[in-house]
């Protein structure tokens, strides 16, 4: 089941972890790094990445990408297979639950169609930026054409922006995921600075016709910040290779000892 991570995978594994107050941090980071040791001491070809919020309630996404169900279910098979690693992963769950207030997972199905200029790697991103769409039922027409009028005014605008986006297959229904990695925030100035450039090439009635299609098919959005966590992360070779100081940074030298003072004569 080992994907090679380039560009959004066709599905994604998501599990959303609430953490307890107090438990984020140096806390969370140690106890998930376990999860990590395990599927590194196993050489497992399936990696995943963390995002810790920086909005809204204290949690933590983890995405596993996969080129297909199949690939999904096989990965799932043969994890099962493998006693020492699903043992010590139960252990490793036992334990992490104990700082945690729930948990959910969710099955998310790429939509090319509904997408923009998707980064190829997230190797040197630092940041994601989510937004999810509720959409209203029987409004799915609607909404596609929402979504092409924000891609041609975009591409019309020539802006930095870009993103993927996600069907919810389970987990849920009616609703669409919307990704769009940063480098840093400076990307996120950028996309601001360049609102004016998005309705100039919308015009006055592309907006008004944006904001008619909103109002008809969206029942409701949620934009969230979220960074990435290397701590957290099992990252492909390829993302490690690409940005080794971030992915997996090394350890800060220890302080030279000072030289013994010399005896008084």
């Amino acid at each position: 089941a080992a994907q090679d991570m380039q560009g959004p995978p066709k599905v994604i594994e998501l599990t959303r972890e609430f953490v307890k107050p107090g438990k984020a941090g140096a806390i969370h980071d140690k106890s998930e790094s376990k999860f990590v040791a395990a599927m590194a001491a196993a050489k497992w070809p399936t990696h995943y990445f963390a995002l810790m919020s920086l909005s809204g309630k204290s949690r933590a996404l983890y995405l596993t990408g996969y080129p297909s169900f199949k690939a999904w279910e096989d990965d799932y098979l043969a994890q099962m297979k493998n006693k020492a690693l699903s043992a010590e992963l139960e252990k490793d769950a036992e334990a992490d639950g104990e700082l945690l207030d729930g948990m959910d997972q969710f099955v998310l199905y790429y939509d090319e169609d509904l997408s923009y200029k998707p980064s190829p790697t997230l190797a040197h991103a630092k940041l994601m930026e989510i937004t999810t769409f509720h959409i209203k039922p029987g409004k799915g027409k609607q909404w596609h054409e929402l979504a092409n009028l924000v891609i041609d005014a975009h591409k019309k605008a020539g802006d930095s922006a870009h993103w993927a986006t996600f069907e919810l297959a389970y987990g849920g229904g009616n609703e669409y995921i919307v990704f769009s990695d940063d480098k840093s925030m400076a990307d996120i100035d950028t996309g601001y600075a360049e609102d004016k450039q998005f309705h100039d090439a919308l015009g006055e009635d592309g907006l008004k016709k944006l904001r008619e299609l909103e109002a008809d098919c969206v029942e409701s959005t949620d934009s969230e910040l979220f960074g990435i966590n290397p701590a957290q992360s099992y990252p492909p070779d390829e993302w490690v290779k690409a940005d080794p100081d971030f992915w997996k940074p090394k350890p800060a030298a220890a302080p030279a000892a000072k030289p013994a003072a010399k005896p008084a004569q």
